[in-house]
Order: C-alpha cells, then structure tokens, then sequence
C-alpha cells in the first residue's frame, strides 16, 4: 500500500491544472473561510445546500475521477454512517407522548398532519429531532473537512502561505512574527510527505519480515512497536536536521536579511469574479438559509 497516494492528507494536484489552480490563493482562502462560517447557525437545507455546492465546484473543475473519488469517497461514506447512526440514535428528549382524549365521543380531525415521530420500527424510531440532528452533523462533517481538502487539492503549499502572509500583514503592528509563522507553516506541509514516507517504509520493513504476531503475544508484540515508533520519531528528526542544515547553507537566517518570494499575489479578472460572487452567496446564507 502506497500511502503517499492513498491517503489525501495534505496532498497537491499538479495536473491537470484545473481553474481552480488559476484562482489567487487569497481569493480562495476567503471562500474557504466563507464555507466553514456558512454553516454556522444554519438551517439544514442551507447545509444540505453547501454540500451541493461543493460537489459541482469539484465536479466544474473536471479533476480526475481518481482523485475526487479517493478524496471524497472515503468523506462520502464517513457522513452516511454519521447519519444513519444519528437518525438511529435516541434524539435526548425523554418524553412520553401521550395524546389527549376528546371530550366527545366523536374524534376531533387533526387540524395539520404534522407527527413528531417520523418511522417507528419498535427498536428503531426515528423522530424530527434526529432526523434534523443528523443533518446538521453530517454536512457539517462533509463541509469542514472537505472545503479544507479541496483547498488543499488546488492550491500549492507555497501559494497558501504567500497568501496568508499577504492577509496577515496588518497585525504586523502588534509585533508577531509573521513570516516566521508562515515559513513554520510552509516546512509543515512540505514535512508532511516525509513523515507518510517513513511510515510507509517502516511498514514496509516489517511486512517482509514475515512476524508471526500470535506466537510474540502481546507484550513482545507491544515492544516491537516501541522500538519502531523510536525508529520514526529518530527518522524524522534526523530529516528535519538536515532540512536546518540545508536553510542554514542557503543564508536562511533571519527574515529581514534572506526574504523569499515563494509566489507572485495578483488579482485577475477570475478572481474579481469569484469575489463578486460572495456577496449573492452571503445574501442567500442570510436570506434562506437562517
């Protein structure tokens, strides 16, 4: 199993270059943050409504079904199971209904059909309360982890933080260290794929040695994992000294004497358009989605 390309984690489409890709990063992290506020306080067809969106941007952007699938399906199924068992699940109110009797003998009509219990199967009873609950935290799920994922999926490594270094400016006036926080955030994602690397050829390294796990028990068998967990944690730092020595040979001493321009931050006319479009998407949140 190759994890590099089987797990999405931090992942990066370099081709095909979608128009996504072409979106400045600013843009595109705005509409992220506009994505996980969205949901907030919503109702559940605006949540329902947001997924939506999110499958046609994936789906307009013609990325290869290999990746949206292997990006998405996994979610997809998370979300399902999350709703299933939130529909399932008692819905916290326990109340015994019970209904009234009339005070004829003649049974009044009921003025609307409305029914609080949607599906009573005997064990299995499903109410509006759950119903509405596992809405909510299904979307939510699907709209906050895949949002991120997509934003990953299109934008580079260094594009996310010349963009958040760009945005952050202004609080250069209480004295953060701005371009420190994002060059720490551009080695993360960068170490990302060296961490899944030696994992997977830590795996690999015990899968050819054929253990028999049942014969070691569970105490040799937990000894085992001790020491090649002591393997990765000394793998990594040994790689993570030579990425210091290797800034440290290229002058990376501090920001003010060795700056990097890791992208070029210009709006084109895609981008005035994608902020355009934030004000009917914030008017609809407003307007039908409370």
């Amino acid at each position: 199993m190759d994890l590099l390309r089987s797990l999405p984690l931090g992942s990066y489409l370099e081709q095909p270059v979608t128009w996504l890709h072409y979106l400045d990063p600013r843009v595109k992290l705005v509409w992220l943050m506009s994505f996980l506020a969205a949901p907030l306080l919503a109702n559940p067809y605006w949540r329902i409504a947001l997924v939506v969106i999110l499958i046609l941007l994936t789906l307009s952007a013609a990325i290869p079904v290999r990746v949206w699938r292997q990006q998405m399906g996994w979610l997809l199924f998370l979300c399902v199971f999350v709703f299933i068992i939130t529909c399932l699940a008692p819905d916290g109110l326990a109340v015994e209904h019970q209904p009234r009797l009339p005070l004829l003998e003649t049974d009044f009509p009921q003025p609307t059909d409305y029914q609080y219990v949607l599906f009573d199967g005997g064990r299995v009873t499903i109410t509006r309360r759950s119903l509405d609950l596992a809405v909510r935290v299904s979307t939510v799920i699907f709209t906050l982890i895949y949002s991120t994922t997509l934003y990953l999926l299109t934008t580079a490594p260094e594009e996310v933080t010349a963009g958040l270094e760009n945005l952050l400016q202004p609080l250069k006036v209480f004295r953060l260290p701005i371009t420190e926080i994002t060059l720490t955030l551009t080695l993360s994602l960068r170490f990302i794929p060296l961490v899944l690397e030696e994992v997977q050829n830590l795996a690999r390294s015990i899968r050819t040695r054929a253990i028999n796990w049942k014969k070691l028990g569970l105490r040799k068998s937990f000894q085992i994992w001790l020491v090649v967990a002591e393997r990765l944690l000394e793998n990594l730092l040994l790689r993570a000294e030579q990425i210091a020595i290797a800034m440290d040979i290229r002058g990376f001493t501090t920001p003010e004497r060795h700056q990097v321009k890791w992208h070029q931050l210009r709006l084109r006319w895609g981008d005035w358009l994608a902020l355009a479009s934030l004000v009917p998407f914030w008017w609809a949140r407003v307007y039908f989605g409370s």
